[in-house]
């Protein structure tokens, strides 16, 4: 499994408040068709695990000897029985008969989530073993979107601070005009921001600590929480994509730019000197066939030699004249 395609269906999933034997977290889970993703946090620590098919397939068989079928087979009840669980939708500490029991254990800086239940009147054992986040993770499911969670919850808070600025100067025009209230419990004091801060941070603040604990992360949290990384998720989704295209751009551009390419549409250098070769070779052609000429010219000459001397030896030889014999004293 790609950790980044992980990474971004978890950050489409937000943060809910669950408790676990006892135990307050925050929770986000994503499930697949048979693989999930799980983060908890008690904002002390954060803990993680990712399984694909194949882990999933190997611990069932682990916790469940007699476990023969394929993990779509069970993934599918797992999911059931944990996810109200894991999303807070029920107290995993509650021990109905009859209902999922889950427990949390810590062993040094890991934990593990113990689930109970049953499938087709079999007992069904799962454990998830979570282990300490890295930080990377922490800040880009956790850090970074409460970050800018406050910083917009800020600026609606200044919205909100002019519109009742704005507000009083209205109603102060009214009066101004003379008009009055039907009824007095409707009259209001005018908006001071730095009272209204000042009265925020000394009451408010540590009432709302006290009660909930740091760990309250109620609906319209969680409803900005999926806003700010949805919106965060499209930008990077979008940012992917225009990188992918550039990359092919720019690959298209070297292979223009490629000596190599550019090479193969025009004559390649052995191809020019076969091209001399090839000229040497025809104008030694050219000399062989003028030399042949000028021996066939000079052939008619040697022929005119030799005729005559094979016609003077094909004549008879002559025969010798007897001389008269002369006598002794003749």
């Amino acid at each position: 499994m790609e950790r980044d395609a992980g990474d971004g269906d978890l950050l489409d999933c937000p943060w809910v408040p669950v408790c676990i034997s006892g135990s307050q977290l925050l929770a986000k889970t994503w499930f697949g068709d048979t693989a999930y993703r799980i983060l908890l946090t008690d904002l002390h620590s954060v803990w993680e695990e990712e399984m694909d098919t194949r882990a999933i397939q190997d611990r069932a068989q682990e916790l469940n000897r007699r476990l023969r079928a394929p993990v779509h087979a069970f993934f599918s009840h797992m999911c059931e029985v944990a996810h109200p669980c894991l999303s807070g939708q029920v107290d995993g500490g509650v021990k109905d008969r009859g209902a999922p029991q889950f427990s949390l254990n810590h062993h040094g800086g890991d934990i593990n989530l113990k689930l109970k239940s049953e499938l087709a009147g079999v007992p069904f054992y799962w454990e998830f073993h979570c282990t300490p986040a890295p930080v990377a993770l922490v800040c880009s499911q956790l850090v970074r979107p409460l970050l800018l969670m406050s910083r917009l919850l800020q600026r609606q808070v200044g919205q909100l601070g002019a519109l009742l600025a704005r507000k009083d100067t209205e109603l102060q025009d009214y009066r101004d005009n003379g008009a009055v209230l039907s009824r007095e419990r409707l009259q209001t004091e005018l908006f001071e921001e730095q009272s209204y801060r000042e009265n925020f941070l000394t009451q408010t603040v540590p009432q709302v600590c006290a009660r909930q604990g740091g760990l309250g992360f109620d609906s319209e949290l969680q409803e900005l929480y999926s806003a700010v990384t949805s919106y965060g998720n499209t930008n990077t989704r979008k940012r992917n994509i225009s990188e992918r295209h550039a990359s092919k751009e720019d690959e298209s551009a070297t292979e223009d730019r490629d000596p190599n390419h550019a090479a193969s549409s025009t004559q390649p250098p052995g191809e020019e000197v076969n091209h001399g070769l090839g000229q040497l070779d025809q104008g030694e052609k050219r000399q062989t066939g003028q030399g042949d000429r000028a021996t066939d010219s000079e052939r008619p000459n040697e022929e005119q030699t030799k005729v005559p001397m094979a016609a003077a030896a094909d004549r008879p030889a002559a025969r010798p004249k007897k001389k008269k014999a002369k006598g002794l004293f003749g």
